[in-house]
């Protein structure tokens, strides 16, 4: 038999190394046959493969058609604030990137939850009265995307249930389904500027519920909570013993009329597992920095909840140590005219998308108040041709060159999601493109009837 000697060393922000080794007495295990065994080959993908599903990738890949040879293609589409080139981030942050890859000091591995420093960085910035934070509160992660998974994989077993928006971020659905999750969508309301219907909620809870998901600010609405909103959605949380995963990547940008809220601030006896990052407010997406919060004040959650994380963390070994190394300067000494410039150019391209979109014939977008998104309607019965919102943009691709993404993704058909990061001569040109379409296309009520009449 052999036997291992293992030994621990480390200290500070370094991950500890473990010394292992191997004394062997000799015995070995002679190659051969195993007993009853013919051996064949049949590798398959994993169960866990064959349910992960990404209802965008489904949609967007099954639209077989190419754009207008004679029209430039416009995509508004993407939910990435840098493919423009129109928003860069602030040289701050590049130059404490530069920085610390100059050091060589961050070129090893980290611990899996992120460096200590940096942990009590990120606690720093985000620490409150209402909602206070300390390092042991912060789990560093690649991405906000990474932060929701580890959230998730924590709170809910297979055969279990998330409460997931109508229309929501398609991510929800796609990690779950392959943790064994199952979702149930609680509807958002248009006409009350996206918020939830607390009835509907509140009557999808039952015993196998294991948490509630409320983005805010949304993909892919742009909408906003106000206080009183956040306020009852934690009532129903607290009533029903629910813990919230709270989809906070898109804090802080919201536009000049509006008031962001974290939710941990508005309540002490609801737990929350709070997700963010560096992606959007500093316009990193490919750098993959996020972090979880966690906010227990009433211990609900418990060390249970907070050792399982950092067991999930362990599965790879923690986010970027570059952008990790950079994180307390980039928190701290961005300038606040960075923030504010940013959400300058999103309010005027969702305010130049907004007028031009309420204007065309057989189209009702919903005003936007934040984040980088706004939903437009369409109102299908004037464009009768059309089966739904796919075939709708698939045609608009096709005759227009313009790009914008069914909100069929979202679990919200005949709507689509129109993203605002582009330069704003570019969203003026596919408005007029979009206003093109639907005046070629637009069926008031008798024409739609006859069109009707004709199938």
């Amino acid at each position: 038999m052999d036997s291992y000697l293992i030994q621990v060393n480390g200290h500070g922000d370094h991950a500890p190394v473990l010394d292992v080794h191997l004394k062997s007495t000799g015995n070995t295990i002679s190659p051969g046959k195993v007993k009853g065994r013919k051996p064949r080959w049949a590798v398959r993908a994993s169960e866990m493969s064959k349910k992960t599903f990404n209802p965008i990738r489904a949609i967007v890949d099954s639209m077989k058609v190419e754009p207008n040879p004679k029209k430039a293609m416009i995509s508004l589409s993407l939910g990435d604030p840098t493919v423009f080139g129109n928003l860069p981030t602030n040289d701050e942050v590049t130059r404490a990137v530069k920085e610390v890859l100059d050091s060589g000091q961050y070129n090893g591995y980290a611990p899996s939850v992120g460096y200590q420093s940096c942990r009590e960085a990120v606690a720093a910035y985000y620490n409150c009265p209402e909602a206070p934070l300390k390092a042991q509160d912060v789990i560093l992660t690649s991405g906000c995307s990474q932060a929701i998974e580890l959230a998730l994989a924590v709170l809910a077993n297979p055969g279990q249930n998330i409460l997931v928006p109508r229309p929501g971020f398609s991510l929800y659905k796609t990690l779950a389904l392959s943790l064994g999750i199952e979702v149930k969508l609680y509807n958002l309301l248009p006409e009350q500027a996206w918020e939830i219907d607390l009835e509907h909620l509140e009557s999808l809870v039952d015993e196998k519920t294991a948490c509630l998901i409320v983005n805010n600010p949304s993909n892919p609405c742009g909408s906003v909570f106000s206080k009183s909103h956040l306020q009852e959605i934690l009532a129903v949380a607290s009533r029903q013993c629910v813990p919230i995963l709270a989809d906070e990547i898109y804090g802080d940008m919201v536009f000049a009329d509006c008031k962001y809220e974290p939710i941990a601030t508005l309540s002490a006896s609801v737990p929350v597992l709070s997700c963010g990052g560096l992606a959007k407010r500093w316009l990193v997406p490919g750098w993959r920095m996020g972090w979880i919060l966690i906010h227990d004040r009433r211990d609900i959650f418990g060390n249970e909840i907070r050792d399982g994380l950092v067991r999930l963390s362990q599965r790879i070994l923690g986010p970027c140590t570059i952008v990790q190394g950079a994180l307390e300067r980039i928190l701290h000494r961005t300038p606040p005219e960075f923030y504010h410039n940013t959400l300058s150019i999103l309010k005027s391209n969702a305010d130049v998308c907004y007028a031009a979109l309420s204007a065309i014939p057989g189209l009702q977008p919903v005003r936007p108040a934040g984040a980088m998104y706004l939903m437009v309607e369409i109102e299908m019965e004037h464009f009768p041709e059309f089966e739904n919102d796919v075939e709708f943009t698939e045609r608009l691709i096709s005759e227009q060159s313009v790009f914008c993404l069914p909100a069929t993704c979202f679990e919200y058909p005949n709507f689509f999601r129109v993203v605002t990061t582009v330069p704003e001569e570019m969203i003026l040109e596919a408005c007029s493109r979009i206003q093109e379409f639907c005046e070629m296309h637009y069926q008031g009520a008798e024409g739609a009837q006859d069109l009707e009449c004709d199938k």
